[in-house]
């Protein structure tokens, strides 16, 4: 395997370099293997901004020069997004939220309209994003996961074939953000068209590490919806998008009713305006709209080809180191190359919570460890029974079990993956002494 001493494309992002402290007072330069739950900003991202910044203004309907850049700004970033996906631009829209767990549940409301269709398909390695906000407004059934944690595409063709015409929506993460598998999503788009049944994606761990296409409507693989968010994605400032047909957002009211979402009010009656516009109350994140388009721009010069190529060898590298390591518990390694650069672990002997603690505190190595918002599934892949559960619940002072995850970003390099190995050596032979110390 080629080594790579630094990623090509680690100049690209802030902090990359930066010093962070250590317990013994000693600062070092710091390792980000946290990317799953949010990536450093690109230095490109943060130099639109500053240079956007002089002519930021309110949008639509002002008549001064700033505010009509911005609203132009604004509004052709949809056209952006919509040709990133490879969505249609004439039939979807995109509707600009926080991220992406408001992007699902405004979907779930503007849905739960059509009471004949009243059954949603989850599976099991849902983050609680992408299950949580459909469980109070429909019958939530979830698509079985195989123990490797890989979803069952059969489980879903016998429960389409079970709800008979019932399921109104498929709702599949692209990538796992436990595991780091890709789902089969096109594949399971084509058995929910069949089925009479919609598919959303939730792309959140999938849209910043590989090329996403949405398909054209009237192909049967095509993506009903898709659901990403900016910080995910090198893009600060809070963004996220739904993107979907139109048709769906011109039914029912708005999540969010005031200023910029009607046509015409009076005292007496409402005429809501067309979609996006409907479901934008208020004045938008115009700053992380301006982030998330300069991403774009950067990823796809880039290339995400590229990115997944090089972010699939940190993580065969990682892999690689680990699996000399005894005592390393390494989840679901199957489908080496049917992942997005996420790897789940465990220490034998030490509580994931200490170990994240100890990689921090002693090296300066930023990880990610608990349940990752994924609690069914991290249950199903550690086979935690529902009766030790109920230990958990009952007594929320107990340690509770999970995982140390490391994701990877295209700045990260091997040499900090050779940081990785090394501390967690130290840990192993020094096993009672960090127990007692953290």
């Amino acid at each position: 395997m080629e080594y790579i001493y630094k990623s090509k494309y680690r100049d690209l992002v802030c902090g990359a370099d930066i010093k962070v402290p250590l317990n013994n007072g000693r600062y070092i330069t710091g390792v980000n293997f946290d990317n799953a739950a949010t990536t450093p900003p690109f230095i490109s991202v943060m130099e639109d901004i500053n240079n956007f910044a002089p002519w930021y203004s309110s949008i639509h309907r002002g008549t001064g020069y700033k505010s009509r850049l911005s609203s132009k700004i604004y509004d052709d970033s949809r056209e952006i997004i919509l040709n990133f996906v490879g969505a249609d631009i004439n039939y979807d829209t995109v509707i600009y939220v926080k991220n992406t767990t408001e992007a699902i549940n405004k979907l779930s409301n503007r849905l739960c309209i059509d009471e004949d269709k009243n059954v949603i398909l989850s599976t099991e390695m849902e983050h609680h994003s992408n299950d949580l906000p459909w469980r109070d407004k429909f019958l939530v059934d979830y698509i079985e996961v195989d123990k490797c944690g890989r979803i069952d595409i059969n489980d879903l063709k016998n429960k389409l074939i079970k709800y008979n015409g019932k399921v109104n929506l498929i709702t599949i993460a692209g990538a796992s953000n436990v595991t780091g598998y890709i789902n089969p999503i096109h594949k399971a788009a084509k058995l929910a068209h069949a089925y009479g049944a919609e598919i959303m994606v939730d792309g959140a761990q999938l849209v910043p590490h590989g090329k996403i296409d949405m398909k054209p409507i009237d192909s049967d693989e095509h993506i009903d919806f898709l659901t990403f968010s900016a910080h995910k994605m090198y893009a600060p400032f809070g963004t996220g998008v739904l993107i979907g047909p139109k048709n769906v957002f011109k039914k029912g009211c708005p999540d969010y009713k005031g200023g910029g979402t009607v046509k015409v009010v009076t005292h007496d009656e409402i005429v809501w305006d067309d979609p996006p516009y409907k479901d934008e109350a208020g004045t938008p994140n115009l700053m992380g709209v301006v982030a998330l388009t300069s991403a774009i721009r950067t990823l796809s010069s880039i290339g995400l080809e590229n990115v997944e190529k090089y972010e699939r060898k940190l993580r065969q590298y990682a892999l690689l180191r680990l699996s000399d390591i005894p005592g390393i518990i390494i989840y679901c390694n199957e489908d080496k190359n049917d992942k997005v650069a996420i790897i789940p672990f465990n220490i034998e002997g030490i509580h994931h919570s200490k170990v994240a603690a100890i990689l921090s505190y002693e090296a300066g190595i930023a990880v990610r460890n608990g349940c990752f918002c994924a609690q069914p599934y991290i249950q199903r892949l550690l086979n935690i029974s529902k009766d030790e559960m109920e230990k958990y619940i009952n007594n929320p002072t107990v340690q509770r079990p999970g995982m140390v995850r490391l994701s990877f970003g295209l700045y990260n390099d091997f040499t900090e993956i050779d940081r990785l190995i090394v501390m967690l050596y130290n840990i192993l032979q020094n096993k009672t002494y960090y127990n007692k110390k953290f």
